[in-house]
């Protein structure tokens, strides 16, 4: 399928054309749940951690006799139900990772880039380097490209980034300038627009088309 291509200044510059198995597939919405799922999972440090009453300070020592006191027995102050005890089924330190098959990721990626062309959310514009490396030469070319009511979430896919475009790209704060070499299923599935360069969209052609 051919789809337009845009300058910096938003105006129509000719076409391209985009792989029908990578942006023409049936959207499969279990394989981006998974996908997406797994990588949130495997965010998190996992690095929560409580001490348990063989972990805590204080002597082991029974704290009154068993019987003859009108109380409920008690043998050690560590008890989890003591002030400054251990903690019972606390937390401790383990790992969150889930191992998701390369199948399913790639399938995640087509299919979100599919809705996204579908839903009118998918931008293809000619390469540029931002010569200055400034932020607001940046804004200024995101403004002409980004359509109005979604600039909160925008997401540019490059290849070969340059310098000067990171730099300038890093502190927009409604906008992520990122390397579809490392593209991962959340970044798309948040993105509320996706702006793509033509030697990104080649590249995506060849990376996902098999």
């Amino acid at each position: 399928m051919n789809v337009k291509v845009y300058d910096i200044k938003g105006k129509e510059k000719g076409s391209i054309e985009l792989s029908e198995k990578v942006f023409g597939v049936e959207p499969n919405r279990s394989a981006i749940y998974y996908a997406l799922k797994a990588e949130l999972a495997n965010e998190r440090q996992g690095t929560n951690s409580t001490k348990g009453r063989s972990e805590v300070k204080g002597s082991g020592t029974k704290l009154y006799r068993q019987k003859g006191t009108g109380r409920a027995r008690a043998g050690s102050r560590r008890s989890p139900i003591r002030v400054g005890g251990g903690v019972a089924f606390g937390p401790k330190p383990r790992s969150y990772t889930v191992r998701l098959p390369k199948k399913m990721k790639r399938l995640s990626i087509r299919s979100l880039l599919s809705l996204k062309l579908a839903d009118k959310a998918l931008k293809v514009i000619e390469n540029f380097t931002v010569e200055s490396g400034k932020t607001r030469d940046f804004v200024a070319i995101a403004k002409d490209l980004v359509d109005e009511g979604k600039r909160k979430n925008v997401l540019f896919l490059d290849t070969r980034r340059s310098e000067n475009n990171m730099r300038a790209g890093k502190n927009i704060p409604w906008m992520k300038y990122h390397d579809a070499d490392i593209l991962c299923t959340k970044d798309l599935y948040y993105a509320s627009q996706l702006i793509v360069t033509e030697q990104a969209v080649k590249y995506l052609n060849e990376k996902y088309e098999v």
